[in-house]
């Protein structure tokens, strides 16, 4: 990886990071990767329970790695009276403050909200939790694939008839973090008006909720909920994947996208669905998807996938490959886009990893670096931000109220690989 500019768009703000595991981390990752100072505040002695979740390279997660990568780590212990001190003097320096505990649990160690924003009234506070601060279920916890089922979105995934189907990312976790990266932004640019900042709370439940718009309307507006339907589109046809002679390709015909049917049909050799009336309109196909659809797979089983890609593309018709994780990876234009990239680790190897997809002209972000030590940072957090001398510092390890570098926590054999 190379190194990025220090005029990065985030590059004046300081953030500190009490999050765990993956949603808030990877909110966290957002801001880092746009040039913030991310200062992960992790508990002693095995710091981020994410550093113990396989695959490893060597003793080190590459789970850890992926989401933490470029950020700075300084161990406190919060139940310890100097920690929790040293925390709040932390946070009266700070813009942002994040966490994604179950509710209450920051309130308990005396550092909710409203005592950190009585000590910095600028302070942008986030907490992403399972079911927001509010409401009946705000004190129950939540993972990834709780929150999948319960906001609606394994009931649509999968196929017809079949069982419930999660998606195939940590989709609850992953939109949870980017609606709190938008939430943290959104208060910070409200920050420069009022000079105030805010809570910015964020349910991960919400999240499936919102992305679920389309479903949602439908729902309301026919009074049917959705079912699962595979890969095709609820509204439109074709809109999907199809078997070729050799692998899978996708293929979606908008609605309303003159011709596009038309030449599709002439293309593979079917000119004669073109005046059928069953299938004269998108929503037409769609009611009639069932006859449809085998006619359609028996005629793209002439032709390899790559044939087939070529031939649509010279008639501008929207489609792709269906690549696995591995053919993904050796696409031209990931490559040319430059979206994954190596980022070596201090320990001696490297790991290629995503970049930010976010591309900017003139202040560009990126990887800053590898994912830091437990405490790797804590003497140089605290001498810059606090200006603690090195005996002041060394006083506060032997209170138990702050540690580091500490070591890695070592995995577990049976999860090693």
């Amino acid at each position: 990886y190379v190194m990025v500019s220090s005029h990065r768009p985030l590059s004046d703000l300081t953030v500190l990071d009490l999050t765990w595991i993956l949603s808030g981390p990877f909110a966290s990752m957002i801001l880092c990767d746009m040039g913030a100072d991310v200062i992960k505040v992790e508990r002693p002695p095995y710091g981020d329970i994410a550093r113990t979740t396989g695959p490893y390279i060597g003793d080190e997660s590459g789970y850890f790695f992926s989401v933490n990568r470029g950020k700075r780590s300084i161990c406190i212990d919060l139940r310890n009276k100097q920690g929790r001190e040293t925390f709040l003097r932390l946070a009266e320096n700070a813009d942002v403050v994040m966490e994604n505990f179950t509710p209450g649990t920051m309130g308990a160690l005396g550092l909710g909200y409203d005592v950190l924003s009585a000590r910095n009234p600028r302070l942008v506070y986030a907490a992403t939790s399972g079911f927001g601060q509010t409401g009946p279920e705000r004190n129950r916890p939540a993972l990834d694939v709780i929150v999948q089922g319960m906001g609606g979105i394994m009931s649509i995934t999968g196929e017809p008839d079949g069982p419930p189907v999660s998606t195939g990312g940590s989709q609850g976790d992953i939109t949870a973090g980017l609606f709190t990266a938008i939430g943290i932004l959104s208060a910070l640019h409200e920050r420069e008006r009022s000079g105030q900042g805010q809570l910015v709370d964020i349910s991960m439940l919400d999240c499936q909720i919102a992305i679920l718009e389309n479903a949602f309307v439908r729902y309301f507006a026919t009074g049917e909920p959705p079912k699962p339907i595979g890969t095709r589109h609820p509204l439109t046809t074709p809109f999907q994947a199809f078997p070729t002679a050799d692998g899978w390709i996708v293929i979606a015909i908008a609605p309303g996208v003159e011709n596009q049917w038309e030449l599709f049909c002439v293309k593979i050799g079917r000119a004669d669905l073109i005046a059928d009336p069953r299938f004269d309109t998108p929503g037409l196909r769609t009611k009639n998807h069932a006859v449809l659809e085998p006619m359609l797979i028996e005629a793209l089983k002439v032709k390899t996938a790559e044939e087939w890609l070529r031939e649509f593309d010279a008639i501008g018709l929207p489609c792709g490959p269906l690549n696995d994780i591995q053919h993904a990876a050796e696409q031209a234009q990931v490559k040319a886009r430059e979206m994954l990239v190596d980022v070596e680790h201090p320990s001696g190897f490297s790991l290629k990893i995503p970049d930010t997809p976010i591309k900017l002209s003139r202040t560009p972000g990126g990887i800053a670096g590898p994912p830091p030590g437990i405490g790797e940072h804590t003497d140089e957090v605290l001498s810059s931000m606090l200006g603690l001398s090195a005996q002041e510092i060394a006083g506060l390890r032997e209170a138990g109220a702050v540690f580091g570098p500490l070591p890695s926590p070592v995995p577990l054999v049976r999860d090693r690989g």
